[in-house]
Formats: structure tokens, C-alpha cells, sequence
């Protein structure tokens, strides 16, 4: 029920009403939680997608006491952003200490005089509505060209006055640049299979398929000649900035930009991939980049549509509270405790991380809350 990368199913929200801070940590802050402890510590998906006016999300949220971001995205799978953002702004009104939002902008008409114009006028719109960031998709780099036919990328200087206005106002940028490093490879060569079912159900974006388009290594040049240009801009880089496959890769990304941070929405296989493969060093990343890292699903909740393809796997929307819950529990299995599971997308056990408490409080909770809610 995982959404794909840019993409894949993710998650819910909910903090318990009685809970305004994370349980603490025992005081060496090194202690593991216990499976037990998964309903009562307060925890933040800060990557959901609620697009349906119903309150499901919510619902299950509360229950396993979750926060939620639901995302706006620039999705042609997804309602059109005008439906997405009256949904969000439904939401975020029927429990505003549990649901959060972020806006995004149309690429229609990019380029064109007032582009700009209207792009701020529609976060400046969302932000009074309660917006807390402002989400890039995978369009740019990948699938918008301009007037003139040529492919539009992250760093083009016709993005600076959206850029400018979103530092001004002082919120996060999160991207979604690029794709995993699997959807340049043969199905054989990937490395799980979520991204095996994604790319062979979504062939406009399985780059295997088009060696026409920018390399991997071009769309993450774009990216980091953006952050680069933009020192000061609040960088959140959606699906571990798509440097999933490689833990090694991404600690050289947040090393050279301190102002970045990473969500792990619909990247956990490539993270339990690379944990069985070493232990230790996954391990010791999460602990060392433990201020910089936010956990997120990419749980998506979109109403039926028949002429879209098939988000993959699917989600069955009237098990939907089943299906979260158990995503949920998989994942704080797999970071907040020692125990083993078996995850079908790699087709191996995977030992848990057990993250010190102090840890998980960082990735569960208190990073989304300072970097989206400045410490509300």
C-alpha cells in the first residue's frame, strides 16, 4: 500500500490531545523502545497524501497517535491541485493539532509572463489557509519542457522569484527531484520490489525506458546547484533526496549543505536493503544524522479514478485504517526496536536498527515539529 517514491503509499497522523511533547527518552537518552511503546509515543508521518473528504486519515492517526503533513503535489495521478487543496484545508479544519498541509504550485503556463506572479499569489493563498510548506515535484527535471521544447530543471533562474519569496516567508521548500537510482536499471537489477511494480506499471517515468532523457546524475546536479544557489532556503529533499541507495551518498549530501534535511517516505526497503547488507554503517548514519532526518510513508488516500493508472501496490480504501496501521507498526519495528521481520519487497529478514529513544523522539516527532511547525 506504498505509494512509489515520488509517489508510493504513505501515512497518517495523530497526537495523542493529552500529549503536547514526545514521551522522554530515559536519561542516557540510549534505552530502545518496545513495540508496546508504538501507540503512546506521539509521532509525526510528515508525508501522507489526504486527498479524499473523508476523515479515515485522521481517524487512524489519532488512534496511533500520529501528526500528519499531507502534501500537495503537481501530480497528473492525483486531483487536480485546486480539489487537493480544498480537501487539506477540510481537513487541516476538522483537527488543526493533528492535520497539517503543504501547498504546491501548477507548472501550466511556465515561463510565461505573470507565471511567477500567480505561483506566489497561490502560496501566499495557501499559507493564510494554514500552509506550512511548499512542495516541488518530480515534473520539473523530469517531464516539463518550456516554451522553446527544452527540459526545465530545478536550478532555472525562472524559479529565483519563487525562491526568494518562500525563504522571505520562512517556510520549507520540499522537493522531490529525481527518482530512485532503481529506475535507471533493468526490473532485474532493482533492488526491490515496490520499485519493480512501480516503474513497470508507470513507464512514462522508468527511465530505463528512455535513455533519451537526463541521466540520474543530471537531475542530481540540477538539485544540489539549486540548494547550492539557495544557502538559506529551508531544503527538505522528499524520498531521502533520492539518494536512497547509498547512505554514504546522502551523509555527503547533508554534509555539504547544512540547511538540508531528508524525509524517509516510501525509501524504507532501500534503507532495510542496504542494512543487511551492513548493519553497523546504516545503523550509525541514523544516530550521527539523527537532527536532519523526518519519517514519512507517502500513504496516499485519493478518491477512485478509473482512467488513472493504478497507484501501486493499491490501496484498499475500505481497509485503509488496517493497511496504515500495519505500515506503521513495520517501520517503528524496524527503527525503534532490535526485533527481526520479514519485508516480501527485498524477500529477506530484516533485523531492526533499535534506535536509542533520544533517536526516535528526533525522527518520529521533534525534527517535523521544528522544521514545519517552527517548534509549535
Amino acid at each position: 500500500m506504498r505509494l512509489h517514491g515520488g509517489l508510493m503509499m504513505a501515512s497518517i497522523l495523530s497526537l495523542a490531545a493529552a500529549s503536547a511533547q514526545p514521551v522522554q527518552a530515559q536519561a542516557s537518552g540510549q534505552g530502545t523502545y518496545s513495540e508496546a511503546d508504538f501507540a503512546r509515543v506521539p509521532k509525526f508521518d510528515a508525508h501522507v497524501h489526504d486527498n479524499v473528504a473523508r476523515t479515515a486519515f485522521i481517524d487512524i492517526a489519532r488512534k496511533d497517535g500520529f501528526e500528519l503533513l499531507s502534501i500537495n503535489v503537481d501530480y497528473p495521478d492525483f486531483p487536480p491541485l485546486k480539489l487537493q487543496a480544498k480537501a487539506a484545508e477540510e481537513h487541516k479544519a476538522q483537527d488543526p493539532k493533528i492535520f497539517h498541509f503543504a501547498t504546491a504550485f501548477s507548472m501550466d503556463g511556465f515561463g510565461e509572463p505573470g507565471w511567477s506572479e500567480r505561483a506566489i499569489a497561490t502560496i501566499d493563498a495557501a499559507v493564510a489557509k494554514g500552509a506550512v510548506a511548499v512542495k516541488v515535484w518530480k515534473n520539473i527535471g523530469m517531464v516539463v519542457k518550456d516554451q522553446d521544447g527544452k527540459r526545465v530543471f530545478l536550478d532555472d533562474p525562472r524559479f529565483d522569484a519563487i525562491m526568494a519569496h518562500i525563504e522571505k516567508i520562512g517556510i520549507p521548500l520540499i522537493a522531490h527531484q529525481g527518482e530512485p537510482l532503481n529506475c535507471w536499471l533493468p526490473l532485474d537489477q532493482m533492488t526491490t520490489d515496490n520499485d519493480r511494480g512501480y516503474f513497470r506499471d508507470h513507464p512514462q517515468y522508468y527511465m530505463y525506458l528512455h535513455p533519451e532523457e537526463p541521466s540520474y546524475e543530471m537531475l542530481m546536479a540540477a538539485r544540489d546547484r539549486f540548494v547550492a544557489f539557495h544557502p538559506k532556503l529551508s531544503f527538505v529533499g522528499a524520498h531521502m533526496a533520492s539518494l536512497e541507495w547509498s547512505v554514504d551518498r546522502l551523509a555527503t549530501f547533508l554534509d555539504r549543505f547544512p540547511n538540508a534535511n531528508v524525509d524517509l517516505a516510501a525509501r524504507m526497503t532501500q534503507i532495510q536493503y542496504q542494512s543487511n547488507q551492513d548493519y553497523g554503517k546504516v545503523r550509525a548514519f541514523f544516530i550521527k544524522y539523527q537532527d536532519r532526518l523526518m519519517y514519512g510513508t507517502d500513504v496516499a488516500d485519493n478518491p477512485p479514478d478509473p482512467a488513472k493508472p493504478v497507484e501501486n501496490p493499491p490501496v484498499d480504501i475500505d481497509h485503509l485504517a488496517t493497511e496504515v496501521d500495519h505500515a506503521w507498526r513495520s517501520d517503528w519495528r524496524y527503527l525503534a526496536t532490535p526485533q527481526s521481520q520479514r519485508i516480501e519487497e527485498i524477500k529477506a529478514d530484516v533485523k531492526g536498527l533499535g534506535l536509542p529513544r533520544s533517536v526516535i523522539d528526533k525522527i518520529y516527532y521533534k525534527n517535523a515539529h521544528r522544521i514545519y511547525l517552527r517548534g509549535k
